[in-house]
């Protein structure tokens, strides 16, 4: 597979949010929705709107209304790259978010980077916001660890 350069989306959050999940970089079919997780397989929805005791919303407006509802803001650290079909590992060029901007200028008090490549980024780039980050186990279907009971107890810490 070649390399093509794509971009990523803009920051989903509002008054209400409270908690960042920072992905890396749009998987080649969030990509073609156009919207964060569209791969039916990735299971962040499932994980998000589990913990809440909601189905998992069809569309993405529906799913948009879900995360301002909850507190959910999501973004990606990476704003764009070139990129060889969905793989962190072939991410070059990359242009990274301002997260620092965003949590400052938001209710943000907890950032969950879904996956390695996100909390390195995040780490290196941005560290006065290590204390309030975790680095949580990625919900994309290609990761064999994920857990489903860290994501939950990552939720509690912030909405209970």
């Amino acid at each position: 597979m070649k390399p093509v350069f794509a971009e990523g989306f803009e920051p989903v959050y509002n008054e209400n949010s409270r908690v960042l999940v920072l992905g890396s970089f749009p998987s080649v079919k969030s990509r073609q929705i156009g919207f964060y997780y569209g791969n039916p397989q990735n299971r962040f929805w499932k994980t998000a709107c589990g913990y809440f005791g909601e189905e998992v919303p069809p569309t993405v407006r529906e799913k948009r209304d879900f995360l301002l509802r909850r507190g959910i803001a999501l973004w990606d650290v990476i704003l764009s790259c070139e990129v060889e079909g969905s793989a962190d590992a072939s991410i070059r060029g990359e242009v990274v978010a301002d997260v620092s901007a965003l949590v400052e200028n938001s209710g943000i008090r907890a950032i969950l980077c879904n996956g390695a490549k996100s909390y390195s980024l995040l780490a290196e780039r941005f560290p006065a916001l290590v204390p309030i980050t975790k680095k949580m186990p990625s919900t994309s279907p290609a990761n064999p660890r994920f857990s489903a009971e860290a994501w939950r107890a990552a939720f509690d810490e912030v909405f209970l």
